[in-house]
């Protein structure tokens, strides 16, 4: 695997209303190798999550339908449940307190660089495998 495919074999799940964010992270984790699927709602994005079984969702706070809040009860909370990076423009500590009660395994605060939100992406999932290889 080249340094340029480092999530290769990694499912994102890309939530977020505005289209050209929406765009350029997908444009962003496809060129890193991953299989990439986009919802600009919660509704979408809890479907998709049951549909799909992404192995990590990018999920911005505030969606049409279904909160991402909403929307992140939905897709945590069950054995095999995808890693979750919340980006928001909400800089409250109480909103971030509550999406980690949820289960959050990421909080970045919007505009996030794309190779930060890349980055943060690529930790958790060799923190997951790490884990996942010390329970065999």
């Amino acid at each position: 695997m080249s340094s340029d495919e480092r999530l290769s074999d990694v499912r994102v799940l890309i939530v977020d209303d505005d289209r050209d964010v929406l765009e350029s992270m997908t444009v962003a984790f496809s060129s890193e190798g991953a299989e990439t699927f986009a919802a600009s709602d919660g509704n979408t994005a809890v479907k998709l999550c049951y549909e799909h079984e992404p192995d990590v969702v990018i999920l911005d706070m505030m969606l049409p339908g279904r909160s991402g809040f909403l929307a992140l009860e939905k897709i945590k909370g069950h054995e095999d449940s995808p890693l979750v990076v919340m980006v928001t423009a909400n800089e409250g500590k109480r909103h971030q307190a509550y999406a980690e009660s949820l289960g959050v395994d990421g909080y970045l605060l919007k505009p996030v660089p794309l190779m930060k939100l890349i980055e943060t992406v690529d930790r958790l999932v060799q923190n997951r495998d790490l884990e996942a290889g010390a329970e065999d």
